[in-house]
C-alpha cells in the first residue's frame, strides 16, 4: 500500500508544470504540434497568475526553436477569429489569465519562422520577459490537443 501511494504522489508531482518568478505564477506552458511544412507555432498556458499587489505585463517572449516571438490577441469577428499582434499583455493585480488554445482564451504566444515544425513530445525553452517580475525561462511542452478541442490553424 505505501508503494502505491508514493507512486500515485511521485504521479502527481510529474505532472506539476508550473513555475513562479516573484508574484507571476506560468502554469503548464504547452504548445500544440504545427502542421507539417508550416514555419510557425503557437504556445499557450493554463493561465499566468498575478498574486501581487501591483499589476504587471507580459512585454516579450524569446525561444531558440523559433526567430521570433510575437504576442497575439485574439478576437471573434463575425463567423472569423481575428489574430494581431500586442505590444504587452497586461496582467493585472491579484488576477488570473487564460491563454488556452481553442477558443478559451483571448491570448497566445505566436512563434514565427521556425526552422522545423513542433511535434508531439518535444519540449524547449521559453524566456518570458516581465515589466516587473524580470525575466524568466519555463519548459514548454509540445502536446496535442484533447479529443474534440480544437487546434489553432495560422
Amino acid at each position: 500500500m505505501g508503494l502505491v501511494a508514493l507512486a500515485l504522489l511521485g504521479m502527481g508531482s510529474a505532472q506539476a508544470h508550473d513555475f513562479r518568478h516573484g508574484d507571476v505564477v506560468i502554469d503548464h506552458p504547452y504548445a500544440t504540434p504545427s502542421l507539417a511544412g508550416t514555419t510557425t507555432g503557437a504556445v499557450y498556458f493554463k493561465s499566468i497568475r498575478n498574486k501581487g499587489k501591483t499589476p504587471d505585463r507580459l512585454l516579450s517572449a524569446r525561444t531558440a526553436v523559433a526567430a521570433r516571438v510575437e504576442i497575439h490577441h485574439m478576437q471573434m469577428d463575425g463567423n472569423v477569429m481575428r489574430m494581431r499582434q500586442v505590444p504587452a499583455l497586461e496582467l493585472p493585480a491579484q488576477t488570473e489569465v487564460s491563454l488556452r488554445h481553442g477558443g478559451a482564451g483571448t491570448h497566445h504566444l505566436m512563434l514565427l519562422d521556425m526552422a522545423q515544425p513542433l511535434k508531439d513530445g518535444d519540449r524547449f525553452d521559453l524566456e518570458l520577459v516581465f515589466e516587473k517580475a524580470g525575466t524568466r525561462r519555463v519548459n514548454v511542452w509540445v502536446q496535442t490537443p484533447r479529443a474534440g478541442a480544437p487546434a489553432h490553424k495560422h
